[in-house]
């Protein structure tokens, strides 16, 4: 690592949305060519890089700078150099080295204190030296702020939002109480906040450092799924955390409810903690999902007569469940539908569209995904759409009517008598409260799912809460039919779970388990199947055939199966760019998956001449893609989406994606490939259980191949352990 120390001579590029620089510094061993990312440097200025000499193909020799300092020009040269380099505007060269000429080491001094003594050189008027004061002290203010912040090891990128944030308060919040950058600041977490505070001095035990611990570990148990936890565990984890015993929790818990960042409630024996902003959010979609459940005035006899007409001119022939499951719809303002695979979901869903359409009623279809959608376009033959398309998400925070990211809401809801929506079990708490918000009463809600597969990535169990309620009326289909019992993927599904043994002799058309015990051989098989066994198997390419995973570190994990599957399924090519970016390496034709909601992407569909013919905003968590361009003069990589969306990447996004040749069972749901690959070997108990195992069986359409040990593949089946997540939406319904 080089340490060289000088003022900038020259920029020579600079990007102003990502701030990479490129820029000649002048040295006492020369000038250096250096290139990094820098926020709010000039000509002129003294820094201290840090980094690594690079050889560039076409520039030559660079450094390529990993951390910077900005310091106070020290010297006569260096002061004259910054007055001149164009950072004062209207001081040129000529005018700097007259006014260091002039007042030598104590130019700075004037210019903050005697502004109006720069008149006493040629060319300055007072009017002029009070500009070139105000510049100076603006710039000061800022420069101070940067050496102040990287004095406790803050990064140049953060120091420039928290100045903006604060301003010259900045000085008294990092002194009293640096916690607050962990609310107010993007990008800064507790842990961000807490070693800030340790460099500054605050103490490990200070109330500060407590309650802000209490309330980023109930923020990060949101990312596991709870709404809450119980105070008890709260005060474990949070302890755990900070390294402390917590002496008197609830004193932290009340200052919390006062500043109204938690919700305290004592229900069922024991206190639970709730972020308020998802206390609100259960409570909200409990009430509005009872407002929804309307009964319908029509006679049952009436509604009989009709369902029969519609399946006789439809040529539909309903089972006892899948007639009920109608007649409910008809009846109630609210159905949840649920069952496993082959139970006859999709004809219920299309006789109940029948009979709708036949009484003259609009439907909107949705689902939580583009590949749930396109799957649910596929099987009613009725266009459906995502959920966050339904809502016409929206990018722009100010755009007018804007609610939470989305234009539909209260103000401005969905105008349909019938909403059946699909896939719920992915449909986690704020998507499911922005849903209902722009659902009026009166409408027709149907939510369908199979409420024995995982639960959504973000908080909540909103389809199993809403079924335990039992406030609404919920049909269950249990029969596999003909067609789909010749699967044994449907019926090796419907066995584990049911807990039942699954035989593994390789007899079945689409079920297939090879023995292999040591991680290595696994992967070669993995590699060989994808390569050349299933494709024509299955008559699909190698980028549709899935592997998935239940974990992401480990041998068998999704890191380390997507550095080696790229390396044999889009190995390195001189043809393909490609862009390093942390630890991964993205190439033209890698798979992709956007791993967080970014309602601000912009996509497009445009045709095979380059016409756009939709553009919209907003990729969501689980959205899978294939990097189409990588363009090293505008920085961006392009990726297609389903429906030939493409979206632009700026290289500072790219944390937002990652290579999915694996994925893991999780971020598979509501999604179903021709062929699935399952690599296993033992793992957590708590994590390889029969949930997870019926998830991912269930994701494969034609062929499922599960690659390593028997024993595990069975101990799921029989492991009903499922990590249970503190959610209270079922009681919130039932206060109703």
């Amino acid at each position: 690592m080089e340490v060289v120390t000088g003022y900038v001579e020259h920029i020579v590029f600079r990007n102003e949305e990502n701030g990479y620089t490129v820029f000649n510094l002048d040295s006492e061993d020369g000038e250096v060519t250096c290139v990094g990312s820098f926020h709010y440097i000039n000509e002129g200025e003294m820094l201290e890089v840090q980094g690594d000499y690079v050889n560039h193909s076409v520039y030559g020799s660079q450094l390529k700078v990993n951390s910077h300092k900005v310091k106070e020009p020290e010297d006569l040269v260096s002061i004259e150099r910054y007055l001149g380099s164009g950072a004062v505007k209207g001081v040129g060269a000529a005018l700097a080295a007259r006014i260091v000429r002039r007042f030598k080491e104590d130019t700075f001094r004037i210019i903050e204190e005697e502004p109006e003594r720069l008149a006493e050189i040629k060319g300055i008027s007072e009017r002029k030296a009070r500009e070139i004061a105000e510049q100076v002290e603006d710039k000061k203010d800022m420069r101070k702020a940067m050496i102040y912040l990287q004095n406790y090891g803050i990064s140049t990128t953060l120091a420039v939002k928290i100045y903006k944030h604060y301003g010259s308060k900045l000085y008294q919040v990092l002194e009293e109480n640096p916690y607050q950058l962990a609310d107010n600041i993007e990008g800064v977490g507790f842990k961000t906040a807490d070693e800030i505070a340790s460099r500054i001095g605050i103490h490990t035990d200070s109330d500060f450092r407590i309650r802000s611990g209490i309330f980023y570990t109930l923020q990060q148990s949101v990312g596991e799924g709870h709404i809450y936890l119980p105070q008890h565990i709260l005060a474990a984890r949070a302890g755990q955390l900070l390294g402390v015993q917590i002496q008197d929790v609830e004193k932290y818990i009340m200052d919390l409810c006062i500043e109204r960042k938690v919700v305290r409630k004592e229900e069922q024996d024991e206190i639970r903690i709730y972020p308020a902003h998802y206390y609100y959010l259960e409570l909200n979609a409990a009430r509005m999902l009872h407002d929804l459940n309307i009964d319908c005035n029509m006679p049952e006899d009436m509604m009989e007569k009709r369902l029969r007409k519609v399946e006789e001119q439809e040529d539909i022939s309903l089972d006892p469940m899948q007639h009920r499951a109608v007649i409910e719809s008809i009846k109630h303002g609210l159905l949840v539908l649920t069952g496993g695979p082959g139970t006859g979901k999709t004809t219920t869903i299309n006789t109940m569209i029948q009979f709708f359409e036949s009484e003259g009623m609009s439907i909107l279809l949705a689902a939580p995904t583009g590949r749930a959608a396109k799957r649910m376009t596929e099987a009613t033959g009725y266009q459906a759409q995502t959920i966050h398309r339904l809502l016409e998400v929206s990018g722009n925070p100010e755009e007018e009517g804007n609610v939470n990211g989305f234009m539909r809401n209260r103000q401005n809801p969905l105008e349909t008598d019938v909403l059946i929506i699909d896939e719920m079990s992915m449909v986690d708490l704020p998507l499911m409260h922005a849903l209902l918000s722009a659902v009026v009463e009166g409408t027709r809600l149907i939510l369908v799912g199979d409420v024995n597969q995982l639960p959504s990535v973000g908080p909540g169990s909103v389809l199993k809460d809403i079924i335990a309620s039992g406030s609404f009326p919920v049909v269950t289909l249990t029969k596999i039919f003909r067609q789909a019992g010749e699967s044994d993927i449907v019926v090796n599904a419907h066995k584990i779970n049911a807990g039942e043994a699954v035989i593994l002799n390789n007899k079945s058309r689409d079920f297939f388990f090879l023995k292999r015990q040591e991680a290595d051989v696994i992967i070669s098989v993995v590699i060989t199947l994808i390569q050349k066994k299933l494709p024509k198997y299955v008559d699909a390419a190698p980028t549709d055939i899935q592997v998935m995973t239940p974990t992401r570190k480990g041998l068998l994990g999704v890191e380390r199966l997507n550095t080696i599957l790229q390396k044999y399924l889009n190995p390195p090519d001189p043809k393909k760019a490609e862009k390093e970016f942390g630890q991964k390496i993205f190439r033209v034709g890698d798979k992709v998956m956007q791993i967080k909601n970014n309602y601000q992407l912009e996509w497009e569909i445009c045709t095979k001449f380059g016409l756009t013919v939709d553009k919209g905003t907003g990729i969501f968590n689980g959205d899978m893609g294939i990097v189409t361009d990588i363009n090293t003069f505008d920085e961006t990589i392009e990726v297609e989406y389903d429906e030939g969306r493409k979206v632009k990447y700026p290289y500072e996004l790219l944390e937002e994606l990652e290579l999915a040749y694996a994925i893991t069972v999780h971020k598979s749901q509501g999604s179903e490939y021709p062929a699935v690959i399952i690599p296993l070997l033992p793992g957590p108990r708590l994590l390889y259980n029969r949930n997870l195992l019926y998830t991912a069986v269930t994701r494969a359409k034609k062929c499922l191949t599960i690659v390593g040990s028997d024993a595990t593949f069975q101990e799921m089946i029989q492991n009903k352990n499922e990590q249970n997540r503190y959610t209270s939406l079922a009681e919130r319904i039932q206060e109703f």
